[in-house]
């Protein structure tokens, strides 16, 4: 029995341990469905790869002990089927999982469903920026959405200068979804939008061959195309049919269009020769290549012998299993048959439409999690999904040659445009519809077969800006400053837009009405556009758009010119300030006292009575301003002293003799008034032309108004002045001042810019393309605008240069000064120490016990002695003089020599 027991438990724990081993051996299945349009070409090569993919990632992870397990359906291209397939698989193969549907709409019905179940739907292909994880927080998307493209799309339009642009779209949430963010991206530059063409997914040829001919009755030659590829081969088939894809065309075919490419039909790619698409930018995997080539003979004979590459949809639709397979193994399997399983057959078995009976998925949240958390490196680049979907940070940009499609560049978020990745760079080898090689402007003003209206002005003066005559070189009715600059930028467009001129008047010849009247003629349109002398305004501005100014910005003052040359009986003292005279006389004064100390002792000249001796002092140094001084002197000190005073002199002289010519030629001219607050305030008259609207709000009492309308009348009216009729100024626009001061040069001055406006511009009706595109001429040629304006400028100096110079100052000479005042300083300290140390036995004979004043008398007295041993005499041979010891009379014996007279002191 004992023996018995033993085998028995022997052979359970056997048998135990084989189940165990056998059951962790064994993979457990995760249900996943598939839903796809079988019948496309995306479908099936995304079949493919998702096939490859599961092969893939298992034969890496072979230690997993969960593998998916897919379900595929066929969703028949149609929503309902794919509605249909996602219960199916919900309901009788108890999906963990969804992957697909294939298409927006589909996926925005089947989205809702796997809200309600807590059943993740992963779209790989569902690109419409409607679809949304706000709304349906179980709807991942492993694509990028198409509001990402819109930026790239923008990018590129902007790039060839196209003003504006069409947008096709299909009639679906597919459709519809992007057009808001690519009008968005692109008309951040101001830049048009003139019409939306929307078709309807089912359109026939002949509804789609009647919007086609509405639009070749416009003015844009850019379109671009957002729909699905049945719909786009249909519409550029036609397009090319009825001449629409000729040189002059631009299209530019959203994402989608190249995933087709291999299956097309040679009409088709006929079609398609010259057209721009995007692509995002995937990252060349050469071994998933090989792999994906090497299946192909057995899955798609066709493909393989086509060559035709893996689509981007497909790997993405690689990258979705991968990160379902990686979140598959972190939640598990699910084990046997949840109750709620049970109940969704029974439910669907009685009724197959009855969705009150779904069930919510207990396990769902966490997949979903465990999705939107992954992070690695799959084929298109790094899987990371933000917001629920992928980023899209890079397009490639290519052209469709004939049969070939041809990289020429990429758009980054960092670089933009370029044609290259990694730094910005033109786009170069761009084949246009019609083999043209340079791009279209994107406009054909002669569509329609109209000639613009433009509106000018009808002037009495100032005839240097419009002129309504006819002019015979242009063979239009207009001439003047501002006729040319309009006929200079027309002609400088790339591209022939007929107009004429026409001026606005009535039965007599005269103006009919005011400027306002006439740029509101552009509004209600009578007039395509006004050119003339149009002040640009914010009133005007909410009724038409004006071109950027094309003269000087701003509104100044004129007044005549006040003339003082020469009246002022002293104006010989205003070249140096107060200061300056002060110091410079200071300075003449110690220098000539200087070379007396240095020449007193050993030069005739400056010897002699005491009132000889202080003439000599002022007249030797002031004598130098004319460099007439007869004196010579003898020591080297006194030599280097003189020289640093003339160079001194010479430059105070010079500048003095500059400021004071200046004085009586340029600096006495005077405007009468310098400031408009001066003029009101003395109540004098002011002058203008045209409209005293913006004159009223610089607070000007309309009283002391006076409207001219001419140059003439405003030389009149200054030359009277306000005291006998006439105005003490004239308030106008700049440009109309600068013209006046070229024809009445050296009477007239111009006061400041006393008021901000923002000159002339041309205006053009709201949302007109020529705005843009005039701006931009103008912007390139505003230097050869002022020179036709201006022409005559030349022969007039520049009266805002006459304003008062002001006098000379002590800072300007400063250095000048100081320079003589120190090598003035350092001869006169030498002089008296070589004094000094020659007569330092005579000075130490001196009475120790002297007062101090008597010292200085002596000192002055032995000073006072000329020196017999310069030039010629012995050094150190002067005389000894004797002093009476302990006596308060000092010396009382000076030396003398031949007889010689004594000494004054």
């Amino acid at each position: 029995m004992g023996n018995l027991l033993f085998a028995c438990v022997i052979f359970i724990v056997s048998f135990l341990v084989t189940v165990a081993v056998a059951v962790a051996g064994e993979q457990r299945k995760f249900p996943v469905g598939v839903v796809l349009d079988m019948d496309t070409w995306v479908g099936n090569i995304s079949r493919s790869c998702i096939s490859m993919a599961t092969d893939d990632f298992y034969a890496y992870h072979s230690n997993y002990t969960t593998r998916l397990d897919f379900y595929i359906r066929n969703s028949k291209e149609d929503v309902v089927s794919a509605a249909s397939a996602a219960l199916d698989l919900l309901i009788n193969n108890r999906v963990e999982a969804i992957i697909g549907p294939q298409t927006s709409i589909q996926a925005k019905f089947v989205a809702e469903i796997g809200n309600r179940t807590h059943i993740p739907i992963i779209s790989f292909s569902a690109t419409s920026p409607v679809l949304s994880s706000v709304r349906t927080p179980y709807f991942i998307r492993t694509t990028i959405s198409d509001s990402s493209q819109a930026q790239a799309i923008a990018a590129l339009v902007r790039s060839f200068g196209w003003s504006q642009l069409i947008p096709i779209f299909e009639d679906t949430d597919y459709g519809t979804g992007m057009i808001p963010y690519l009008i968005d991206a692109y008309q951040t530059t101001n830049a048009r939008v003139p019409h939306r063409s929307m078709i309807p997914l089912s359109a026939n040829d002949d509804q789609i061959l009647t919007e086609l001919y509405f639009l070749m009755t416009l003015q844009t030659r850019v379109f671009v195309v957002h729909a699905s590829y049945s719909l786009v081969s249909r519409l550029l088939t036609k397009a090319k049919e009825i001449g629409m894809m000729k040189e002059g065309y631009a299209w530019i075919v959203t994402y989608g269009l190249t995933d087709n490419f291999g299956v097309m039909d040679s009409s088709t790619l006929k079609a398609m020769h010259g057209v721009l698409t995007v692509n995002p930018y995937i990252p060349q995997y050469p071994d998933f290549n090989t792999k994906w080539k090497a299946r192909q003979p057995q899955k798609d004979p066709a493909a393989f012998a086509k060559k035709i590459e893996p689509s981007v949809y497909a790997m993405w639709a690689y990258d979705t299993v991968w990160a379902l397979a990686f979140a598959a193994e972190a939640v598990g399997a699910p084990v046997g048959t949840a109750p709620h399983d049970r109940k969704l057959m029974d439910s669907y078995r009685k009724n197959s439409t009855n969705l009150e009976e779904l069930q919510v998925s207990p396990s769902g949240h966490k997949l979903l999690d465990s999705i939107l958390g992954m992070n690695f490196d799959g084929v298109t680049g790094r899987f990371r999904l933000v917001n629920g979907q992928l980023e899209a940070k890079s397009f490639e940009i290519i052209n469709i040659n004939r049969d070939k499609m041809k990289k020429i560049g990429y758009w980054t978020s960092e670089h933009g445009i370029s044609g290259k990745l990694d730094h910005g760079t033109n786009l170069k080898g761009i084949i246009w519809p019609g083999d043209a090689i340079t791009a279209p402007n994107g406009l054909d003003w002669q569509s329609n077969n109209k000639t613009l209206r433009i509106g000018v002005p009808v002037m009495k003066g100032f005839m240097e800006f419009v002129n309504r005559e006819w002019n015979p070189l242009t063979n239009r009715n207009g001439s003047g400053f501002c006729i040319e600059v309009f006929d200079t930028i027309m002609a400088s467009l790339p591209y022939k837009i007929p107009y004429e001129y026409i001026p606005f008047e009535d039965d007599k010849g005269k103006m009919n009405g005011t400027y306002n009247d006439l740029v509101y003629q552009v509004y209600l349109g009578n007039f395509d556009a006004v050119v003339g002398d149009v002040t640009i305004t914010p009133n005007r501005s909410l009724y038409v758009d004006f071109s950027v100014a094309y003269t000087e910005l701003g509104m100044a003052m004129v007044v005549p010119i006040k003339d003082d040359r020469g009246k002022s009986p002293w104006i010989f003292l205003k070249p140096l300030t107060t200061d300056l005279w002060l110091a410079s006389g200071a300075f003449f004064v110690f220098t000539g006292f200087a070379i007396w100390v240095l020449e007193h002792r050993i030069n005739e000249g400056f010897r002699g009575p005491a009132l000889h001796q202080l003439g000599t002092i002022f007249y030797f140094s002031f004598s130098t301003l004319v460099f007439a001084h007869r004196e010579k002197v003898l020591s080297n000190f006194t030599r280097v002293v003189v020289i640093i005073w003339l160079f001194v002199v010479l430059i105070l002289t010079s500048s003095y003799t500059a400021s004071l010519t200046s004085m009586l030629t340029v600096q006495q001219l005077h405007p009468t008034a310098t400031s408009l607050h001066e003029i009101i305030r003395n109540g004098e008259y002011i002058g203008y032309m045209g409209d005293s609207g913006m004159l009223r709000l610089l607070n000007i009492d309309a009283s002391k108004l006076k409207a001219f309308d001419s140059a003439e009348a405003y030389d009149e009216a200054l030359s009277k002045g306000s005291a006998r009729g006439g105005v003490s100024a004239i308030i106008d626009e700049i440009p109309y001042i600068k013209v006046f001061l070229s024809k009445y040069c050296g009477k007239y001055t111009m006061v400041g810019t006393i008021y901000r406006t923002d000159g002339f511009g041309f205006a053009f009706q709201k949302g007109s393309p020529l705005v843009s595109e005039v701006s931009r001429t103008i912007l390139k040629a505003t230097e050869e605008l002022d020179k036709k304006l201006y022409r005559n400028k030349t022969a007039c100096p520049d009266q805002n240069n006459m304003a008062s110079s002001n006098s000379l100052t002590l800072d300007s000479f400063r250095g000048l000064f100081l320079l003589s005042g120190i090598t003035t300083s350092m001869a006169i300290i030498s002089s008296l120490l070589v004094f000094l140390l020659r007569n330092r036995q005579v000075l130490a004979k001196m009475d120790s016990e002297s007062s101090m004043l008597r010292r200085l008398i002596t000192f002055v007295k032995l000073f006072d002695q000329k020196d017999e041993s310069f030039h010629g005499g012995k050094k150190g041979d002067l005389k000894e003089f004797s002093m009476k010891a302990g006596s308060d009379d000092g010396p009382s014996v000076w030396p003398r020599k031949n007889g010689g007279p004594a000494s004054p002191w």
